[in-house]
């Protein structure tokens, strides 16, 4: 792999170190600050519709300017505006900080998307992304675990100063050792950018797509934000023992998903990959909800929500990558950092939404039954795919 993918995600992997921040804010919310469950979930909404705007505006950018500059403007001001959280703490002013920090930081994904795409070919573009991953899931295997003794033993808000220092540190990695490539080499010619017949809105599979990933990201979402509130609220763990489980799933990817990637990237049908990873997260909650919060049952839970998103997310990002004419890699990136995005703004309403109103177990069929439609959905498309390819044959 390239020099470059090597620097790209060890910037990452100081990016997501700090990234324990929003795992924790949810709790934040509600031990701290006393908002119920539901103003909590209306409150980390705001995340997803900045991670919507800011997705948006990355993609539109990443297809117009450097890629490169986008990835260091967003890191540095994502860590600028979450020290404000430092001071506010009312539920407006709340809102308004987590959106214009999630738009900051979610401008970063579709130019990060881009710059995989430059710095890889068909042959590695699985693998690359995977190294990307596990430079997430290493700093998501940190983060969490020092971050919930962090909020133990320190408070909440040392999480917000660590994250920002994390992504301005990011950035400084990204500027002494990434080189800056040429414009030309990033800017599609613009006569090809208004040929609507190229544009992703017009790609009918790749929009059902996008909303199939949706619906995998509310669900997926819920280990963020609707399970530490079960398991801090229902079951009574501390936030050392929450963080410490979310850290086995980012270990867990670290230790085995290139490696498996590895091996499933060399078969053919992805989409198979995909179909057994939503089905995964049905089978999670229902172990879950069985268990009753006991703790070999988390543990199981959280291994089989881990295997979920090895299956699912590296080929749901491949095929982001590879579909489009690389004209178009901003647009259809950002289209897939949107889906995450909404996923984010509906993640909170729906899980800690029916918990707060209709109790936990009611959550959990809601999200047994989600998965099982989202896996349904992904087969329906694999064959259509499947379909339009053998006509054009």
């Amino acid at each position: 792999m390239d020099r470059n993918t090597w620097i790209l995600s060890i910037g990452t992997f100081i990016n997501r170190s700090g990234a324990m921040v929003l795992l924790f804010t949810s709790l934040y919310l509600t031990d701290e600050l006393h908002f119920s469950l539901a103003e909590a979930g209306v409150i980390m909404s705001f995340y997803g519709i900045g991670s919507v705007l800011g997705a948006y505006a990355g993609g539109w950018l990443t297809d117009r300017r450097n890629f490169y500059d986008i990835m260091v403007f967003s890191l540095i001001s994502s860590g600028i505006v979450l020290l404000l959280l430092l001071i506010v703490t009312s539920k407006f002013y709340l809102s308004v900080v987590i959106l214009v920090y999630a738009f900051a930081n979610d401008m970063f994904r579709p130019a990060n998307a881009a710059a995989i795409a430059a710095y890889s070919d068909s042959e590695n573009r699985t693998r690359s992304v995977s190294l990307i991953r596990l430079a997430i899931n290493l700093g998501f295997s940190v983060g969490p675990a020092a971050g919930g003794f962090v909020a133990l033993y320190l408070g909440y808000r040392w999480l917000f100063v660590i994250d920002a220092v994390t992504s301005i540190l990011a950035a400084v990695l990204l500027m002494v050792y990434l080189p800056r490539p040429a414009l030309e080499k990033n800017r599609g010619e613009g006569i090809v950018l208004n040929d609507s017949n190229t544009s992703a809105y017009r790609d009918y599979a790749y929009l059902f797509f996008i909303f199939l990933v949706t619906l995998y990201a509310i669900s997926f979402f819920q280990l963020f934000v609707s399970v530490p509130q079960y398991l801090s609220k229902e079951c009574s763990y501390r936030e050392d023992a929450i963080g410490l489980l979310l850290a086995l799933n980012g270990l867990l990817v670290v230790l085995i998903e290139m490696p498996l990637v590895a091996v499933l990237e060399k078969k053919k049908g992805i989409f198979n990959f995909i179909i057994a990873g939503s089905f995964f997260v049905s089978v999670a909650f229902a172990i879950l909800y069985a268990g009753g919060g006991l703790l070999v049952w988390v543990i199981v839970y959280t291994i089989v929500i881990t295997f979920s998103e090895m299956l699912a997310m590296p080929f749901m990002m491949n095929h982001s990558l590879s579909r489009p004419k690389k004209e178009r890699q901003g647009q259809y990136s950002a289209l897939y950092s949107i889906a995450w995005g909404f996923g984010f703004i509906l993640a909170p309403l729906a899980g800690p939404g029916i918990a707060d109103h209709y109790g936990f177990d009611l959550m959990f069929y809601f999200f047994i039954v989600l998965g099982i439609i989202t896996a349904l959905g992904f087969g329906f498309l694999s064959r259509r795919i499947n379909f339009n390819l053998n006509a054009k044959d």
